[in-house]
């Protein structure tokens, strides 16, 4: 039988956070467990939060005291926390009569059981964190046009070079983090446990648009992969313009001496 949760209520919020790199989950020890895969504990009086080992955090009916507290606890768990968080919040509602799914961006569900608000919170979550890596893309989208441009003109700046491909090289890293750490777009292994749970994630994720957004993203990492490989040529094809212009340089220095002692010392 299905554990409930907020029997005293008919509606609550929910927040996702993408609050750093990793967390820690081994370390959680002060919590009360009540799920794993994804983890849920308890926090505050009437509230629980679920916890990704990929830096997400999805917070249940938490009072703004207790959303602090616990964060603040968190933190010392969290690696390479960020500066702000991207974060999104939704009302989670009772409604036994409608079919479960997100209706005027409430989420509507048959009951509050552990499994429901876990598969709401890995869609948060995978939401949160394509949110994150959406807004850092568009940056580098942002530069890669007027370095494609300087491609043409003479006066190109090697250090500029270094530089975007520097940036280029950090931002592939999303490629390993949403497919290898995330599973952006792998059910969670709870509906292994729960198939009947499989509507309710299917509704959420085509509501949120994971998978299109996660294609999206696939297809910019591709273009700006491209393009670093297109500057590592151009910068290898000039470096190799400039070994040859040197071996020219050294073949008409070596004959000039070999003239010079030819018609001066002949």
């Amino acid at each position: 039988m299905q554990k409930l949760l907020f029997n005293n209520r008919d509606r609550f919020r929910a927040q996702a956070l993408f609050v750093g790199k990793e967390i820690n989950l081994q370390a959680l020890e002060n919590y009360v467990c009540l799920a794993t895969m994804p983890l849920m504990v308890t926090v505050g009086e009437h509230g629980c939060a679920v916890l990704l080992g990929y830096g997400a955090v999805v917070l249940f009916n938490l009072e703004p005291v207790e959303k602090l507290a616990f964060l603040t606890e968190v933190s010392s768990q969290v690696s390479e926390s960020f500066a702000k968080p991207e974060t999104e919040e939704v009302e989670v509602h009772l409604n036994i009569v409608e079919s479960e799914r997100v209706r005027e961006g409430k989420i509507l569900l048959h009951e509050f059981s552990l499994e429901r608000l876990q598969i709401v919170a890995d869609i948060l979550a995978k939401s949160v964190v394509l949110s994150h890596y959406e807004t850092s893309l568009a940056t580098v989208f942002d530069q890669i046009e007027p370095f494609a441009a300087s491609l043409q003109r003479e006066n190109r700046s090697r250090r500029q070079s270094r530089e975007l491909l520097r940036q280029l090289g950090t931002t592939l890293l999303v490629q390993h983090k949403i497919v290898g750490r995330v599973e952006i777009i792998d059910k969670p292994e709870l509906l292994w446990e729960s198939p009947q749970l499989e509507n309710l994630y299917l509704r959420l994720e085509d509501e949120y648009e994971i998978r299109e957004r996660h294609n999206a993203l696939e297809r910019k990492l591709e273009l700006i992969s491209q393009t670093a490989q297109t500057v590592l040529e151009f910068m290898q094809h000039s470096s190799s313009q400039r070994v040859e212009w040197y071996v020219v340089i050294l073949i008409v220095v070596e004959i000039l001496l070999s003239l010079y002692d030819i018609i001066f010392k002949g």
